[in-house]
């Protein structure tokens, strides 16, 4: 498999591919390539990989509040907000409130009742789901949606508030590390049942939490090490006892962390955010590349929605130059291509992939 032997440090016969697109621009390019399912633009555009939907929740019913706010599984309520006009329109999921916002000891992080539990989840579906993908011969991969994706410090700032976390690391340890201890708890268990339903045909698993800036990480080496290395390790360790390579997407500017993520046992690391400081490709494909993979490295905030096709096979050749040499590296964008991408820039991109992909 091309995806396996480039996670083995050699070079197989081409890059792989992957496809990360906002649900908005799917759909565009499926009415583009006048495509009725997924499976035939992932064909189209010879991507490598196969995501999961995973396990579905069958928990209690989520709590709609007065003005509308749906809540999910952590208790987080969330609003819907749209942007956009026409081709370039879309929407996301906002915060509305942060529940734990105001809590002031950990007797009352530990009371709060809206903790979620692994078996609010039904796992059958994951058998079929990873079987399926198995049969279509590509890198099977979970990774879960925003809220179901192994994490510690996003569903903290959910749940506490972006600012309040952060100052809970220095001046709040406690309440810090109780909410990072019940977070890590849920998302251990359920993903231990998750690939046990998958019966060994998962690949790949794909944890998710952003450590950096544009600037710098959110903390030092040495806190993160106290507050978050723990539950970072152990989500590896249990990819790992399943038989699957274990991959981290955390945005920013997060060089300074590549030591401890390869101490931890990380086997990918995503998606090598362009635009930001410190990220070097040829430095850190020379420093690293021989124990990590990279995946990503495509800017979807300049390059995808404000270059040229030119500006674009450009970049894809920088990215294949500095980071492909002797496999270890997946061809990816930064982030999902936004909605604000034309359609003819994706096009390019993938042409793009293909033709100076060749080792």
């Amino acid at each position: 498999m091309r995806v396996a032997k480039t996670l083995e440090h050699t070079e197989p016969d081409r890059v792989p591919i992957d496809f990360w697109a906002a649900a908005e621009v799917t759909g565009r390019l499926l009415k583009q390539y006048a495509f009725s399912e997924k499976e035939d633009l992932l064909q189209r555009f010879n991507v490598d990989l196969r995501y999961i939907d995973g396990p579905v929740y069958i928990g209690p019913e989520l709590l709609v509040r007065p003005d509308g706010a749906k809540e999910d599984h952590f208790g987080v309520p969330r609003t819907r907000v749209s942007y956009g006009e026409g081709d370039h329109a879309g929407a996301y999921s906002e915060v509305a409130a942060f529940p734990l916002e105001h809590a002031a000891s950990v007797d009352e992080i530990e009371r709060y009742p809206k903790w979620p539990r692994a078996e609010w989840f039904d796992y059958e579906p994951v058998r079929e789901q990873a079987r399926h993908a198995r049969d279509l011969g590509k890198c099977v991969v979970f990774m879960g949606d925003r809220l179901n994706r192994c994490a510690q410090l996003k569903p903290a700032m959910y749940l506490r508030g972006v600012e309040q976390i952060l100052v809970d690391l220095y001046v709040n340890p406690d309440i810090a590390r109780a909410i990072f201890r019940h977070i890590t708890e849920f998302y251990c268990e359920y993903l231990r049942r998750t690939l046990e339903a998958g019966e060994g045909n998962i690949d790949l698993v794909f944890t998710g939490d952003d450590f950096g800036t544009q600037q710098n990480t959110f903390m030092s080496n040495e806190m993160w090490r106290d507050m978050l290395r723990e539950g970072f390790r152990r989500f590896i360790e249990i990819g790992h006892a399943f038989g699957c390579k274990v991959a981290h997407h955390t945005c920013g500017s997060i060089a300074r962390l590549i030591p401890d993520f390869i101490e931890c046992g990380l086997d990918i690391l995503n998606p090598l955010q362009p635009d930001v400081q410190g990220m070097d490709y040829a430095w850190l494909k020379k420093e690293y590349g021989r124990d990590i993979s990279f995946h990503g490295g495509m800017s979807i905030q300049k390059t995808l929605p404000y270059g040229n096709a030119d500006d674009i096979r450009k970049e894809v050749k920088d990215r294949i130059a500095r980071l492909a040499a002797g496999g270890g590296y997946i061809l990816c964008t930064a982030h999902n291509i936004q909605a604000d991408t034309p359609l003819d820039n994706i096009k390019a991109l993938f042409d793009a992939y293909t033709e100076f992909g060749t080792y």
